[in-house]
Parts: structure tokens; C-alpha cells; sequence
């Protein structure tokens, strides 16, 4: 018998970018704000600090 897990509706959530890619990034969290705002979201140091600008929300912040 297989056992199934269900997820809780609050979700964490990493976001990495490479450094050319990192403003790509920031708008599609921009844009899609309202959905993350349900979610722990966690990135790495500069990422992370720009998400917490942009979204007015705290990101836990990890070494890259």
C-alpha cells in the first residue's frame, strides 16, 4: 500500500537566480505577488533582499 502525504496549503518556497537572470526573476514575483504572499518564501542573500524591496514582505535570506 502506497502512503500519500498531503501538503499543508502554506507552502515554502525558494527562489534562486542567476545574477543575469535576477531581475526576470523579481518581476515574475512581482507580478504573481498576491499568490506568494500566502507562502514562506526563502532565497539567497541578494535575491532575497531585492524580493523583500519589491514584494514589502520578508524573505528568509540563505548563504548562496
Amino acid at each position: 500500500m502506497v502512503s500519500i502525504k498531503k501538503l499543508g496549503k502554506r507552502k515554502r518556497i525558494a527562489l534562486v537566480a542567476h545574477d543575469n537572470r535576477k531581475s526576470d526573476l523579481i518581476d515574475w514575483a512581482e507580478h504573481n505577488k498576491i499568490v506568494l504572499a500566502k507562502h514562506e518564501l526563502v532565497a539567497t542573500g541578494t535575491t532575497g533582499r531585492l524580493l523583500e524591496e519589491k514584494l514589502d514582505r520578508p524573505v528568509k535570506k540563505l548563504l548562496s
